[in-house]
Parts: C-alpha cells; sequence; structure tokens
C-alpha cells in the first residue's frame, strides 16, 4: 500500500501543471478540465469499488489485489502516451475501471482482528498510505521539473507492477476466513453503513481539494510560473506529513476520548482551519494553515470506519471506501468550478461549511448504534 500510494501521488503532484502545459483552450476552460481529469479516475472507481469488494470477499483477496495494482500500473502507462486533453481525460477514466486496492486492504484487515485492534491496523494501513502520499509529491515533483511529466507517469507505473509483483512472490496467501466476515459478527445496516460514507465523503474533500487549485492560487502569493510546480509539492508534501501524522496518532486519541466526540472535535476544528485558509497573506502561512488542518482531519477516516469493516460484507467495505474515492471526483471539480466564478475565500467556506455538516452525522451515528 506505501508503494502504491507513493506511485500515485508521484504523478498527481505534477498532472495539473501537465494539463495546463498540453492545453489550446483558455485558462477558465483550462481550469475546468483540469477538474474533470484529476476527477473522472475517483468517479469511475466510486461505481466499480463495490464490485471489486464482494469479488475479493468471496475469492483470494491477494490475486485480486494484485491484479488490481498490475491493472493501475498498465493505465499509468495509457496517461504517458496521451497528447491532448481528451486523450488524457479517456486514459484517466479506463485508469478508474480498474478498482482501487485499499478496498481489498481494508477486507482483509476486517476480518483478521476486532475492536481496537482492528483500529489499529486500519490506522497503520493509512499510516502507510499516507508516507506514500507524504515522499510522493515532493520526490515527483522534482522528477517531472526535471524529467518531464510523462516520463514520471512511466515511472509511476513500473513502480505499480513492481508493487504487484512483490505482493505475488512474497507474500502468503491469506487464511479463507480473512476474506468473509465471522459468523458471530453482528449484522451492518444500511443505514448505518450510509451514514459512515456520508462522514468519510465530507472530511475526505476537504483533503482532496487541494492539489487541483494550485495552480490558480499559488501566483495570488507572488509565485512565479517557474516555480510553482516544486513549491506546489512542498505544500502537497507537508499536507502528507500532516495525514501521516495525524494517523499515527489515532491509537492513542481513542484511548483518550470518546469516539464520538472525538469525531465531532476534530470535523469542527479542520473546519475552522479551513476558514483561515481566506486570511493567508503568504505562502508560508498557507502551507502551516494547511499542515493544522490536515492534521486534524486525518483521523477521522480510521475512527469511524473502524468499528464498520469488523462486520460489513465486501460490498458494503467497497461502497464506504467508494466514498472515499467520490471525493477525489467532488473535491477537485467542486474547488475549480467554483474557482471559475467565485474567490478563493468563498471556496474555503463552503469547504468548511460541508466538515460541519457532518457533526450532525457523528451524533446520528452513535443514536443508532445504541438503538
Amino acid at each position: 500500500m506505501f508503494l502504491g500510494s507513493f506511485a500515485w501521488s508521484f504523478v498527481f503532484v505534477s498532472l495539473p501543471f501537465h494539463i495546463q502545459r498540453l492545453s489550446t483552450t483558455d485558462p477558465v476552460s483550462t481550469l475546468r478540465w483540469t477538474g474533470w481529469i484529476l476527477g473522472i479516475s475517483s468517479l469511475v472507481t466510486v461505481a466499480t469499488a463495490p464490485f471489486w469488494g464482494r469479488f475479493a470477499a468471496r475469492g483470494d483477496p491477494k490475486t485480486v489485489y494484485v491484479a488490481v495494482e498490475a491493472l493501475q500500473g498498465v493505465g499509468f502507462f495509457g496517461m504517458a502516451l496521451a497528447r491532448t486533453l481528451p486523450e488524457l481525460f479517456l486514459a484517466r477514466f479506463v485508469l478508474g475501471g480498474m478498482g482501487a486496492a485499499s478496498t481489498v486492504a481494508y477486507i482483509i484487515v476486517g476480518r483478521t482482528g476486532q475492536g481496537s485492534e482492528v483500529r489499529r491496523r486500519i490506522a497503520t494501513l493509512q499510516s502507510g498510505m499516507t508516507v506514500g502520499q507524504v515522499i510522493g509529491p515532493l520526490i515527483g515533483a522534482i522528477a517531472a521539473a526535471r524529467f518531464g511529466f510523462r516520463a514520471s507517469f512511466v515511472v509511476g507505473g513500473a513502480i505499480l507492477l513492481a508493487c504487484a509483483a512483490m505482493v505475488h512472490w512474497l507474500v502468503e496467501p491469506p487464511p479463507q476466513a480473512a476474506a468473509a466476515p465471522r459468523p458471530d459478527a453482528r449484522p451492518v445496516q444500511p443505514r448505518e453503513v450510509g451514514i459512515v460514507a456520508l462522514i468519510v465523503l465530507g472530511a475526505s474533500i476537504q483533503v482532496f481539494f487541494f492539489t487541483s487549485i494550485l495552480p490558480r492560487v499559488l501566483p495570488d502569493f507572488g509565485i512565479g510560473s517557474a516555480e510553482t510546480l516544486e513549491i506546489g509539492g512542498t505544500l502537497i508534501f507537508v499536507s502528507g506529513v500532516a495525514a501521516a501524522l495525524g494517523a499515527m496518532a489515532v491509537p492513542r486519541l481513542a484511548d483518550l476520548f470518546a469516539e464520538s466526540r472525538l469525531i465531532g472535535v476534530l470535523l469542527v476544528t479542520s473546519s475552522l482551519w479551513l476558514a483561515a485558509f481566506a486570511a493567508a497573506g503568504s505562502v508560508w502561512l498557507y502551507g502551516t494553515l494547511r499542515f493544522l488542518q490536515v492534521l486534524s482531519i486525518a483521523p477521522v477516516f480510521p475512527l469511524v470506519v473502524a468499528r464498520v469493516v469488523q462486520h460489513a460484507g465486501g460490498g458494503a467495505i467497497g461502497f464506504i471506501n467508494s466514498a472515499r474515492i467520490a471525493a477525489g471526483f467532488i473535491g477537485p471539480v467542486l474547488a475549480t468550478t467554483l474557482l471559475t466564478w467565485t474567490s478563493p475565500a468563498a471556496l474555503y467556506l463552503l469547504l468548511a461549511a460541508i466538515g460541519l455538516a457532518c457533526v450532525p452525522l457523528v451524533r446520528m451515528r452513535e443514536a443508532g448504534a445504541r438503538a
């Protein structure tokens, strides 16, 4: 999962700038293309993740995991071959149909532990992915600036193929019991799955919107076009560090505070930091606020998901993970669309409102669990 996350973030950081280079349209149209190209893979994966989840839960999760990683590697090569924005959009569309390795990983983790152990394992898994997200943007931005965008896509695809080969040859097949819900597990109600998915969606939008707006907002801080790629990569690196630290703190936070109250406080805190983005007068303050905001929102996913994955089937886990993936589409498209007709400050306030709207859902979920 670390390697897969590294490969995706290694490529993703340079993608908005590659789109700008390919574009032959006006800036407003280019901004719309940016949101759609960045987000279309996630949109398609939203529809396919429950299918991959059911398939993995009923069969061999290891084999499904290897297939997903290998297909994604081939999809990265397709991005390297694209020469126009429609071709790049098509490549990203096809890539989205190749599944989400994280869905399969959550299925395995949820079947091989109980209670706080599952929460810790999900947090560890999330940390592994986040470390990849930390390292990938910084190295990816430098590699793209030095060697070109298409070369970075090829490297990302090769990393995914290597990851698939490592799992195929070095990982023992999981026991069949890990691929099916335990017979003593309590049933998960569709209402609970839906509430968790909405919380995951709202929290993840606050994470995933950021990369797509950097080409638009960095010039407002006096950053020249020659520096935007590397400074953008640094800001994404800072976001990744915060996400890793937030995920690592989950077990300790869960031991100290009641789960529902903790999730609510984290959502409110993240939203307040987001609203403060509007007052940032320098790129350094902007980066500091982003660090604090991601540090607040990162623990929400493992906290809210851990209790469900112990009992849910593969389709339900895929559906919840689809909400996280959907945020990868909604976040960039929402952000870039709003920036075509309003200010960054208005965008930040709307994103803050989305986080605050999730707080009542946390209370509804807890009330439903007691019932």
